[in-house]
């Protein structure tokens, strides 16, 4: 027998401890828990080292916790002060670090923009936490026939949120592409936080000539803020400069 090897992440234990147990009475299921993002990379990795991979991530939508080393591919919900992240971010941490695992949220409620961002992020569905075990299980067994499951009555509201999402990154895309190579540049250092100073230094410029790409790139892009530009730069697909080596391009695309 073929069994599937399942991790729940929730940061409420009663759940995650009774979803676990409930899991664990199916022949073909064996199930971990996790009460973290970092605890649920851990056992990731852990597997991995042992070579007995997770098939499927079931993973809260609200989940708290900092992921290390994990950058949210797409738009979600800002964290906290503390750097918290939902479960959304983890989705798009794990799904780069192992492209294999499939996985689906668990929501409290039915949401289809988050849903949205969960699907962008790497998701194979979304699932109402008070769903049968029955329907859970189903939808399981379906991720790992490549299917995409989500609830009948989002999926309008789901489609309608992926084409606008599409747009605006179209359009973002659009506006970077009118900047110079060293505006992108710069861009970058704004993404990854670097102040005026700090930009200079490491493009060996002048805070002058730096203020004065920094208000070319406001103009260009139609936003009044570093922040602005910050945001629609992530919806562009623009990631952050490496601060432990140069800015470069790859394959013609900011890498």
């Amino acid at each position: 027998m073929v069994r599937i090897r399942v991790l729940v992440v929730d940061d409420h234990r009663i759940f995650a401890e009774s979803l676990a147990a409930a899991l664990a009475a199916e022949p073909d299921v064996d199930v971990s828990a996790a009460g973290s993002g970092p605890a649920a990379l851990r056992s990731l990795e852990r597997a991995v080292a042992e070579g007995r991979r997770f098939d499927v991530l079931l993973v809260d939508a609200d989940l708290g916790g900092k992921v290390p080393g994990a950058r949210p591919a797409v738009p979600v919900q800002e964290g906290n002060e503390d750097g918290l992240v939902d479960g959304i971010s983890l989705v798009a941490g794990v799904r780069s670090a192992q492209p294999n695992v499939r996985i689906v949220v668990l929501a409290e409620k039915d949401d289809p923009r988050r849903a949205a961002l969960a699907l962008q992020a790497g998701a194979c569905g979304w699932v109402a936490k008070d769903c049968s075990l029955s329907r859970l299980l189903t939808v399981i067994r379906g991720v790992l026939r490549d299917e995409t499951h989500l609830p009948p009555a989002l999926l309008t509201g789901v489609l309608r949120e992926l084409t606008a999402a599409r747009k605006h990154r179209t359009e973002s895309e659009r506006l970077v592409e009118s900047l110079t190579p060293r505006e992108r540049e710069v861009l970058r250092c704004m993404v990854a936080g670097l102040g005026r100073k700090a930009v200079a230094e490491r493009l060996f410029l002048s805070p002058h000539t730096v203020r004065t790409h920094m208000q070319n790139v406001l103009g260009k892009l139609g936003v009044h803020s570093t922040l602005a530009a910050v945001a629609l730069a992530r919806r562009a697909g623009v990631g952050p400069a490496d601060l432990a080596g140069d800015v470069v391009e790859r394959g013609g695309q900011l890498a």
